[in-house]
């Protein structure tokens, strides 16, 4: 614990966070998400520092290279060193490939672009890290280094999902599909700091991952050094057209994976004016593009809906909409459809359609729809049809 014992003054953000660490209700015994960056680093750091019973958990979800491999299990090993705190690390190799790496091939082979990390968050990280955490430690909460926040609606009886305070970190998009008991369990204590503030806080404790860059990439790209290296290695080349949305073939392709909608360039195609992913045929394998005044969408159909800080509105409603990671919100009319067959059996029964109040550019089946209302997300879901 010497770093934490010679550790000059919080930051006005780090004294903040400890302050609401140090008045958090109920039991403060938490198993910490490790993964050997900065801000998981952080978390364990101000955690341990605020009072609470602190014991590292890191998944080990691959072999091989790659910052959430080898890399990310000796740096968590030397920040729960450095802490004085058990680290344990538990192995989710199998269970990561069936939910995530199975789901992503079965899903660029059909021809949609699967969001993984909101999966992964809900089953791989929080729900099966929380059970192991109350079944082995009898640890009753998680933390993790997320830029979210989570509060307690007392008049609603809710546990309501907030963005980060830092705009540019935000990860409650990820965050959507988690239910309301695992919020109930989940501590973030990044929440309100920017990411300047927490690489402040680490120099501050003299964490070793105080510099550690950030890795840019999905992890399986990570591990791979490119998502075309991943897909590569578990799908055969597919070559198929690339055509006008009047089929019109103007081009060749080596596989519909390799290509997303809304993209313009690596097409290999020459044209009178600039071309656009409009959709991915899986059926046809078969790659549509259009100009880009073709492209844009004014509605859309989401699935698998989580509604996470609100119950399931019966109602139109009008909602700011964000449909992939890095898109800005948007306003959009939430109207709630019947629920399929196929819907109701996976226990996912809520469906909608989303209308935009200006129509969107890449609307992507596979990616999510993150609804809010401000900062707080309401719910969100897969997009089925664009």
């Amino acid at each position: 614990m010497a770093a934490l014992l010679s550790a000059s003054p919080a930051t006005p953000a780090g004294a903040a966070a400890l302050e609401r660490l140090r008045s958090w209700p109920g039991e403060r015994r938490v198993a910490v998400g490790l993964s050997g960056g900065v801000d998981s680093s952080l978390t364990a750091a101000l955690l341990v520092e605020a009072g609470w019973q602190v014991e590292g958990l890191t998944l080990w979800l691959m072999s091989g290279k790659g910052a959430c491999c080898a890399e990310g299990l000796v740096d968590a090993a030397g920040i729960c060193e450095q802490l004085a705190i058990p680290h344990h690390v538990v192995d989710f190799r199998e269970h990561f490939r069936h939910q995530i790496v199975d789901f992503l091939v079965e899903g660029y082979a059909a021809g949609i672009t699967p969001l993984p990390c909101s999966r992964c968050n809900r089953e791989v990280k929080f729900g099966p890290m929380l059970d192991w955490a109350q079944r082995e430690r009898g640890l009753p909460r998680v933390a993790t280094g997320h830029y979210a926040r989570v509060r307690h609606d007392q008049a609603g009886g809710r546990h309501q999902l907030l963005r980060g305070l830092d705009s540019q970190k935000d990860q409650s998009y990820f965050l959507y599909d988690l239910p309301q008991e695992l919020l109930g369990r989940l501590v973030f204590p990044l929440g309100e700091l920017t990411k300047a503030a927490t690489r402040l806080e680490a120099q501050r404790h003299g964490l070793r991952t105080a510099s550690k860059p950030e890795s840019q990439d999905l992890c399986l790209a990570d591990h791979h050094g490119s998502m075309k290296a991943f897909l590569d290695a578990y799908l055969p080349p597919r070559q198929g057209q690339i055509v006008l949305s009047d089929g019109t073939v103007v081009g060749e392709h080596d596989g519909i994976e390799h290509f997303t909608i809304g993209q313009r360039k690596g097409l290999g195609i020459a044209w009178s004016e600039p071309l656009h992913v409009v959709r991915l045929d899986g059926a046809m394998n078969r790659v549509v593009v259009a100009p880009r005044r073709e492209a844009a969408r004014s509605a859309c159909v989401v699935g698998a809906v989580n509604w996470v800080s609100i119950a399931p509105p019966q109602q139109p409603l009008d909602v700011e909409v964000q449909v992939r990671y890095r898109s800005g919100p948007e306003p959009a009319r939430l109207v709630p459809l019947p629920s399929t067959a196929a819907d109701a059996a996976a226990g996912r029964p809520y469906r909608l359609r989303l209308e935009f109040a200006e129509p969107q550019f890449s609307i992507t089946p596979g990616q999510a729809a993150v609804f809010y209302a401000g900062e707080m997300v309401l719910g969100g879901g897969l997009i089925q049809q664009a």
